[in-house]
């Protein structure tokens, strides 16, 4: 999705019902498949804002709504009016953190249905339905309780699956999974200090928080064009732990001169951009992806910052499309995985994934694995990566890459980071410090007598 949402705006010139019809429109649209992004992207632009933030806490509290539905109804309406009910559902039923009262969600709703064509017919029964939600709730939340779904709003199998991976952290995981995420951005440091940006913003009122290396959070998610030095190109909104790459890749060469660097699976650029800010000017970057609209943005994504790289359309698998035949010095790859690190950013991404989806994106790590090592000059190092929290795309694929290929030294690196956020850091001792997205981390070296 478009970035993180850590407040609730509504336009004063749109009723709540018309945000709540989008919702639940959009929703719908998510629950066939289609990602968050898609889905908004459907949403009129007037109404975007208001709508992307309710939408990303319905996706959030989805588990703890189906389960109410399904409390209230015994067979699930049709797909948007089930999509409106726990919309409400999912909206008014923690009160502590409800956008609005319940009673004024509940009337909005009913409303939407009844100035929505399709949905008139179930205006009656939603009323129903939500009235005795704020009759009985108490009793209904009582109820739903022991629902795995509804306690943690996850898939069960995507909470076995962290139980299993993360005996000792699989509740703060899940905890902060239902966090919204905080908008974080990256300095470029070959342009300006974190202190000299960071001072520059407080002068205009803009409060951060350093976190990393070349990271600040800010206090309060605001649009890119309104941050001080973004179209400048002295930031680029990136997570704390996305930006650990291209440090952990290059740390420790003696010399970065000339080097020949791939970014694998590059887009949308953020640490190809990283890369080009750390190394000199004589080095050689190529950026690899196979779609030609997220080169495209790439490409875009660089020329702000006044970056250059070699922006290549290609399948990284298919290295006799786009190789020169010249060894890189090292290689970063972020391979496609099911993004279970990032669902706090990306509220959507639990519902969209099954099961069947992590041996299947695996798969695709294994290969890309052993189709890049050949392309990478003994001495040379690798970074794979994935923003994913589940072992079997992070140490159980390196430890199996490294069993098959004896010229692979897995050195010291970040490992499995979990996501944090402010609630969650002091049960997460061993984490990075600061707030950041799930990761996880491998650096490969390539024996020098291979």
């Amino acid at each position: 999705m478009s970035g993180p949402s850590t407040s609730t705006s509504h336009p004063s010139s749109v009723a709540l019902w018309q945000q709540l019809q989008a919702v639940a429109q959009a929703l719908a649209h998510v629950r066939r498949g289609v990602s968050g992004t898609a889905a908004l992207d459907a949403v009129p632009a007037a109404l975007r804002p208001g709508v992307q933030a309710l939408l990303f806490q319905v996706l959030r509290q989805l588990g703890r709504a189906q389960a109410l539905r399904a409390q209230l109804a015994q067979r699930a309406p049709a797909p948007l009016a089930d999509a409106l009910l726990c919309s409400a559902l999912a909206l008014a039923w923690d009160t502590a953190h409800a956008p609005y009262e319940p009673h004024t969600l509940v009337n909005q709703a009913v409303e939407a249905a009844k100035k929505t064509r399709s949905l008139q017919g179930q205006a009656n029964f939603l009323n129903a339905c939500l009235r005795r939600f704020l009759r009985e709730r108490d009793a209904l939340v009582h109820a739903t309780d022991a629902d795995v779904q509804a306690r943690w709003n996850h898939p069960v199998w995507w909470v076995k699956r962290v139980q299993l991976d993360h005996p000792d952290h699989w509740q703060d995981i899940l905890r902060a999974n239902n966090e919204p995420a905080p908008m974080t951005l990256r300095v470029n440091a070959r342009r300006i200090s974190r202190d000299a940006l960071l001072a520059r913003w407080s002068e205009q009122g803009l409060e951060a928080q350093a976190v990393g290396a070349h990271g600040l959070v800010l206090a309060q998610a605001r649009a890119v064009r309104e941050i001080p030095g973004f179209d400048e190109g002295l930031c680029s909104v990136q997570d704390a732990a996305a930006q650990c790459a291209a440090p952990l890749l290059l740390h420790g060469l003696s010399s970065t001169a000339g080097l020949r660097v791939l970014d694998a699976c590059a887009a949308p650029g953020g640490k190809t951009a990283h890369l080009l800010e750390l190394l000199d000017d004589s080095a050689h970057v190529t950026a690899l992806d196979i779609d030609p609209q997220r080169c495209e943005r790439i490409t875009q994504n660089l020329a702000r910052e006044d970056l250059h790289a070699n922006v290549v359309v290609a399948d990284a698998a298919l290295p006799k499309t786009w190789w020169d035949g010249q060894w890189f010095d090292a290689i970063l790859l972020d391979a496609p995985c099911t993004a279970s690190g990032i669902v706090r950013r990306h509220p959507d991404v639990r519902w969209l994934r099954r099961e069947t989806d992590v041996a299947q994106l695996a798969a695709i790590q294994k290969n890309l694995l052993k189709t890049l090592w050949p392309l990478l000059r003994p001495g040379g190092r690798m970074l794979y990566c994935t923003c994913s929290v589940f072992k079997q795309e992070g140490d159980e694929q390196v430890k199996t890459f490294v069993e098959h290929n004896t010229d692979a030294l897995w050195k010291g690196s970040l490992g499995h980071l979990r996501p944090q956020n402010a609630n969650t850091p002091a049960t997460l001792t061993d984490n990075l410090a600061g707030d950041h997205d799930g990761f996880y981390y491998a650096l490969l070296e390539k024996n020098a007598a291979s």
